[in-house]
């Protein structure tokens, strides 16, 4: 098999497993929607004897396909908007007939009855398709049909219920899902760092720059899931369990963030330091590979919902012999990459439950006061 076809076949199975992996992620929500839609449809026809309560599925559906953020609130403001403008384009063209100009009126009208009644932009812009719909698909003609605003009711209602109630996602899986890839960054990119310092190589010092310039979309995925990471363990009592280890999630994401950064300078740092010949004592790369140690240590248990602890005796001996390193005499850059090593430590010691001071305290412990020689 040639290189280019190769290339393609591996860039196919990733793209593969990319793709099943986001039908994994996606699944709660795919059973969700399915679930809320037969039995929103079922309450309105049998409860409310609407024989053809089109609007309660298609409520429940455009309930359900928030997908990330606050998904409970934004979900509300979603069933107000479908009934709102369901209402309006009901009572509207009822009077004024069907046509362009009179979707046109129904659209503007349902979006300023939205404005008015304190609706956020989702609310405004269901409220104009739903009105849309009405008009087009299933104008009135013998009357205004209240009973479809109940049905749009109807299919919200029953989709908050199945998403709060009986099919809440899992907190945790909803974070960790982000939490790893972020982490990972951190993870590869130490690993690669040390390797160069220890290889004497810039190469592998170079790929850990990359990839930590390249971690940014990781860490504003991991920030923008975390809402609804929250959200579903505090709204959900199936997942009320969760809310301690979620906490731990929250409380560590600034810690993670910050760490991801420091090592970015300390990869840069460490290229310099490599092109330029200064001296890397293997210390310093043993020091790096236990910040990388510690990192994976980190993200397993916090996926775990435990405390990682294991990780504070790793981030010491980081510290530990990133100190022996710098006496043993360092340059500029080098000095960097050892002052790097301990913000990092200090930032990853946050994710264990200390607080910035006695972090703080820790790598003063571990590693002393550095005094210039």
């Amino acid at each position: 098999m040639s290189g280019g076809t190769a290339g393609l076949a591996e860039r196919a199975r990733q793209a593969a497993r990319e793709r099943w992996r986001r039908l994994q992620a996606l699944s709660v929500v795919l059973l969700q929607t399915s679930v809320a839609a037969a039995v929103s449809w079922v309450v309105a026809s049998r409860a409310v004897g609407n024989s053809e309560p089109v609007f309660a599925p298609i409520a429940a559906v455009i309930t359900l396909g928030v997908s990330t953020g606050q998904r409970f609130r934004r979900a509300v403001e979603l069933v107000l908007g479908v009934a709102l403008g369901v209402a309006v384009g009901d009572v509207l063209i009822y009077f004024i007939g069907t046509g362009g100009w009179q979707i046109g009126v129904a659209v503007a009208l349902a979006m300023a009855a939205a404005v008015v009644a304190g609706g956020t932009a989702a609310v405004v812009g269901q409220a104009a398709a739903s009105a849309v719909l009405i008009s087009t698909l299933t104008p009135p003609t013998e009357g205004i049909y209240f009973s479809r605003v109940v049905d749009a009711l109807i299919g919200g209602g029953v989709a908050l219920v199945v998403m709060a109630v009986l099919l809440p996602v899992n907190p945790l899986t909803v974070v960790s899902r982000v939490a790893r890839p972020a982490l990972g960054v951190l993870i590869d990119g130490l690993s690669a760092a040390s390797r160069g310092l220890r290889e004497q190589d810039v190469g592998p010092a170079h790929d850990a720059l990359l990839l930590l310039s390249e971690g940014e979309d990781k860490l504003d995925e991991f920030h923008e899931v975390l809402p609804e990471g929250q959200e579903a363990a505090t709204m959900a009592p199936l997942r009320w369990h969760a809310r301690n280890a979620l906490r731990q999630y929250v409380d560590s994401a600034e810690y993670i963030e910050r760490s991801i950064r420091n090592a970015r300078v300390l990869a840069r740092r460490a290229v310099t330091l490599l092109r330029d010949g200064e001296p890397a004592p293997p210390e310093l790369g043993e020091s790096v590979a236990a910040l990388a140690e510690a990192a994976s240590v980190i993200r397993r248990d916090l996926g775990r919902g435990r405390v990682p602890e294991e990780a504070a005796d790793l981030l010491r001996r980081a510290v530990r012999e990133a100190t022996v390193a710098y006496r043993q005499g360092l340059r500029f850059s080098g000095s960097v990459v050892v002052a790097q090593i301990r913000a990092i430590a200090t930032d990853l010691l946050g994710t264990t439950g200390l607080s910035h001071e006695e972090a703080d305290r820790e790598v003063r412990r571990a590693g002393g006061v550095l005094h210039e020689r």
